[in-house]
């Protein structure tokens, strides 16, 4: 019937293929969705619709690669294709941010947008089960690993912390570094304002959650530092 209907146009007709090209695409979306579902739930920068979207376009570009120049009866089959990896080298590193202290977040990011758009070209060239496959393991890596993370706090993240007193600025430097030394961190962006009667003193610290708890016990225990606030900072994904 959309044959008839679409009859006026020149050289027009439905390929063969049609059905199993929007089941190749249906699949993409779907397995993109989910991956994109679960980063959507902790907050990512890149959620359901660009998970999906990159994985549909990778699917939608893998089958254009194949028909294109199977109608034109020349070329390489995977011309385009193979144009999808630099294409989602620029996503994700715009996915990842440097923090003026110096710590790096969306690594992870830009590592699922890549993994997402392999799995889109393995429904495009018609791998079904290896991309049903990279999809659950994916899935599973993040529950499994993200469970691991938390139960053994192995995930660092960037607490940020400040402290104003009275203080000369040279005792308290001294003693952040002390307690820094003591732990084997390092500071990151230390940060020091004069006020008329005052110091604040500001720095960052990239450690896991145990570790952070510790540092602010030993700030508690500082008759100098002990009155600080803290501020959480970027994970460190």
């Amino acid at each position: 019937m959309l044959n008839n209907v679409l009859s006026f146009l020149p050289h027009f007709s439905l390929p063969a293929s049609l059905p199993q090209d929007m089941a190749r695409l249906l699949l993409a979306a779907v397995l993109g969705g989910l991956i994109g579902l679960e980063r959507e739930l902790k907050h990512r920068p890149a959620g359901l619709r660009t998970h999906m979207f990159i994985c549909f376009g990778a699917a939608m570009f893998t089958i254009l690669s194949t028909e294109l120049a199977g109608v034109f009866g020349a070329g390489d089959h995977t011309r385009i294709a193979a144009q999808i990896i630099p294409g989602i080298g620029f996503i994700g590193a715009g996915s990842i941010l440097h923090s003026r202290g110096g710590g790096v977040s969306g690594l992870t990011t830009a590592a699922t947008v890549f993994v997402v758009a392999s799995i889109g070209m393995a429904c495009g060239g018609g791998g079904y089960f290896l991309a049903v496959f990279a999809s659950v393991m994916m899935f599973l890596a993040f529950r499994l690993l993200g469970w691991m993370e938390q139960r053994f706090s192995l995930k660092a993240s960037v607490m940020n912390y400040f402290v104003v007193l009275e203080k000369p600025a040279s005792d308290l430097v001294a003693e952040v570094h002390f307690i820094m030394d003591r732990m084997g961190k390092e500071l990151r962006g230390l940060h020091l304002a004069r006020g008329e009667d005052k110091q604040r003193l500001s720095f960052s610290v990239d450690a896991t959650r145990r570790e952070q708890k510790t540092l602010m016990e030993a700030l508690r225990q500082s008759d100098s530092l002990k009155n600080f606030e803290v501020k959480a900072g970027l994970d460190i994904d």
